[in-house]
């Protein structure tokens, strides 16, 4: 006959037990249930910044996630087509704010206009959410911490905002100073940060001096490869002229900071290097973002085709501004290489597209190129001159078995580092984590 005291201690046990099983199965319903996720980005356009997040919100949804991304500027003729699919749903609010004022003051009406976007969302929305994924603008993310039910931020480091810029004068010295404190302390707000490869999160920690203790994980951003293969295929009649056996492309935006003229010096430096009759197989085509709304577009596209006459390689030089993704991708399926010309660049995804179309890649050999591009497996990585480019683009153009065999070994590497599958999965479950 069980005494009372035994009834006591049963009772306790089966408590303990009941809590046990209460707690473990409120942990498996709330991994569960549909997380709750937001995008904060300022322009939704068609860089490699606004290529992660779409790919992220995407990889998201398909784990189950809902998904919403707002920003400031989405403009359905100039985006990625994702954005266009009602699933999605894109918000855009606040793009009547000024972008600059009088051509100036760029990152400060950067600044008002996503700390605008993240009052909209947590006061006037009525939007439930359980984690904000932001990027590119720290600032929004001490206003998303006036919610009366705390919400967790997840803040993705593409580069420090601060070392995008020059300072020229003492004017814009001051300008920028309290511009890139804020940028640091913001960025410190964040419940957790990810980079986009081991050479920002060294400058992550050269930059931040003050964030020594903030926790930094490597997140590589990923090729979504359905998309890829899924693309209808647009044909190159009409881009190049016709008998053109060797076709060397350069894929960035319209912007000096990514170096373009360095493709154009190459290919006027292979010039000296081919005969007249080799010479007439060759041709280059300058493709990228354009956007009219940007001064530098405008300005640096005017440059580039004036750099070309100058080098007296005009006639073998197209410029596109603008490629739909069909004729990006029949650009990387036809051609003998990408020219990658930015130096020290965060990451660059143009490389592992290049990649996966099976196109070789001749990069400069700093920043993300080092972790995306095998020197000699997939293609070379040079100093930043035209005689280096020259030299990489001559063995290509000599050799279309190694163009073959790079090719193969790009693809190769694709699937195996940069993956949708396992960015899905490893996004997932930094989402997880900070919903728990």
């Amino acid at each position: 006959m069980r005494s009372g005291r035994d009834d006591v201690s049963h009772r306790k046990r089966s408590l303990k037990y009941d809590a046990i099983v209460l707690h473990w199965t409120y942990r498996i319903i709330k991994d569960i249930r549909m997380v709750q996720v937001v995008f904060l980005h300022p322009d939704l356009g068609i860089g490699g910044a606004e290529r992660l997040v779409v790919d992220a919100a995407v990889a998201l949804r398909s784990c189950g996630c809902s998904v919403q991304i707002w920003t400031a500027h989405h403009d359905p003729t100039h985006c990625f087509p994702e954005t266009l699919d009602p699933a999605l749903n894109v918000v855009c609010v606040g793009d009547w704010l000024p972008t600059s004022v009088c051509g100036y003051l760029h990152a400060l009406c950067a600044y008002l206009r996503m700390i605008y976007v993240a009052l909209y969302l947590v006061f006037l929305s009525g939007v439930e959410y359980d984690v904000v994924f932001c990027d590119q603008v720290s600032v929004c993310i001490p206003v998303l911490r006036l919610t009366r039910q705390r919400k967790k931020v997840l803040f993705y480091c593409h580069f420090p905002d601060q070392l995008l810029t020059q300072r020229g004068s003492i004017l814009k010295k001051l300008y920028r100073a309290p511009l890139d404190r804020l940028e640091e302390v913001t960025t410190g707000m964040a419940d957790m940060v990810l980079v986009n490869s081991l050479f920002t999160a060294g400058v992550f920690r050269e930059t931040f001096r003050t964030l020594d203790r903030v926790q930094i994980e490597v997140f590589y951003p990923s090729l979504n490869t359905h998309t890829f293969d899924q693309l209808p295929e647009e044909g190159l009649g009409g881009l190049i002229p016709e008998g053109v056996s060797c076709l060397f492309l350069s894929l960035n935006r319209y912007e000096r900071k990514k170096s373009l003229g360095l493709a154009l010096e190459g290919l006027s430096a292979l010039k000296t290097r081919l005969s007249p009759g080799e010479w007439t197989g060759v041709h280059m085509v300058i493709a990228g973002g354009y956007d009219g709304r940007v001064a530098e577009n405008v300005e640096h596209y005017a440059e580039l085709k004036e750099l070309a006459v100058q080098l007296g390689i005009e006639n073998s030089v197209t410029f596109l501004r603008s490629p739909s993704d069909g004729q990006k991708v029949a650009l990387l399926r036809g051609s003998a290489c990408v020219l990658y010309t930015p130096s020290r660049e965060h990451f660059g995804i143009v490389p592992v597209e290049a990649m996966y179309c099976g196109c070789p890649v001749i990069a400069v050999r700093s920043g993300g190129p080092l972790e995306s591009v095998g020197d000699g497996e997939t293609g070379f990585l040079c100093q930043p001159t035209a005689e280096a480019f020259c030299h990489a683009m001559e063995k290509l153009f000599r050799d279309p078995q190694l163009r073959r065999v790079m090719g193969q070994s790009g693809k190769r590497r694709v699937l195996e580092k940069f993956s949708l599958e396992a960015f899905s999965d490893q996004l997932h479950k930094y989402i997880l984590r900070l919903s728990q």
